[in-house]
């Protein structure tokens, strides 16, 4: 199993990620709180691994904290989610926050992240409320320099993979998207907006 990786960071198109290990280009799966606080291309970059093999695939996923990876690993022991919604969560929320809501209980909260039904946020209640109790570390939300070309486009395209639908994120980014912003920004104010915080 592949645990972590440490090598040049070559491409960043979120929620993907491309990193050159000695002369191999692995290409990763990454939560949005992660992308916010890569360096920016061509700079080394150290990533924990979640290494996932299913009967027709295999797929990677990337994360700057042991907090994050641990949060991914426990919201996939909940039924009914899988990586996609685990991504989604890390993306939407910190995991502090994230803890924070699962110990008061907040279902509405909960709901407001893509993928993430009534049913499904009492589960992650019920059976994640325990295992949270030392997950309450806040994340920086420092954003990389590098500007994309397209920083509306990538936007848009990173937020429908997240699992908003595409007139949902076209009103996001119509709401939140200012001269100067890159893609980042406008993806982390699109996410605070769609959550409401």
């Amino acid at each position: 199993m592949i645990g972590r990786l440490r090598g040049i960071l070559v491409s960043k198109q979120p929620p993907w990620l491309l990193v050159e290990v000695g002369g191999v280009g692995y290409e990763l799966e990454a939560p949005m709180s992660t992308v916010y606080d890569l360096p920016g291309l061509g700079k080394e970059v150290t990533l924990l691994t979640h290494y996932a093999q299913k009967e027709d695939s295999v797929s990677l996923y990337g994360f700057l904290t042991d907090a994050e990876r641990a949060l991914f690993r426990n919201l996939q022991k909940v039924s009914g989610i899988g990586a996609k919604i685990a991504l989604a969560v890390l993306s939407g929320v910190s995991t502090s926050d994230f803890a924070r809501l699962v110990q008061a209980g907040d279902v509405v909260a909960l709901t407001k992240i893509p993928g993430i039904g009534k049913k499904t946020a009492e589960r992650i209640i019920v059976e994640l409320r325990d295992r949270l109790d030392g997950m309450a570390v806040s994340l920086s939300g420092a954003s990389p320099a590098s500007a994309p070309l397209d920083a509306v486009g990538e936007a848009t395209v990173a937020l429908q993979q997240l699992g908003y639908k595409p007139a949902e994120v076209t009103r996001l980014v119509q709401k939140v998207a200012a001269d100067g912003d890159d893609a980042e920004t406008i993806i982390r104010k699109a996410l605070r907006a769609a959550l409401g915080s």
